[in-house]
């Protein structure tokens, strides 16, 4: 059975936590689960896709299938690093699933310093625009909430 053109998509809606990053801007933080195992992520509008950091994975599951990949990334405060990816069954988002998906896999433990520096809880990584597209996400930053579609 085929959805009606018009038919109403189900939303959700994620409440997010904005963190002050002492005078340096903000971030937006979100809960999700992977692998069945609680993480904090950030919303990230200016990754062009979700990312993981390597070791977080690997303790969460060791039989994660992560894939070296030919491309470098960039982004991140570097010009260009290694890379892999890897298939993401099940990924939480609040009360949202998604699937399957693909992320890249990086090593985000620079990220994870400056956090604990600043007394923030460690993230597994970033949701990026490719889950905000496909899921036509819309953030409200005044009422904290992703909603996502």
């Amino acid at each position: 059975m085929t959805a009606k053109p018009n038919a109403p998509m189900t939303k959700t809606i994620i409440p997010l936590t904005i963190i002050d990053l002492h005078g340096d801007g903000f971030h937006p933080l979100l809960d999700i689960v992977v692998f069945g195992k609680p993480f904090k992520a950030v919303l990230d509008t200016g990754a062009s896709r979700t990312a993981f950091d390597k070791d977080l994975l690997i303790k969460a599951n060791n039989a994660a299938a992560i894939i070296a990949s030919e491309r470098l990334s960039t982004g991140l405060g570097t010009t260009s690093m290694e890379s892999a990816t890897v298939v993401i069954e099940d990924l939480g988002i609040g009360e949202f699933t998604v699937p399957e998906i693909e992320v890249a896999v990086l090593d985000l433990s620079t990220i994870n310093y400056a956090y604990e520096q600043m007394g923030y809880p460690e993230v597994l990584g970033v949701i990026g625009s490719d889950v905000l597209i496909k899921y036509k996400g819309v953030i409200d930053f005044g009422k904290k909430k992703l909603t996502l579609k």
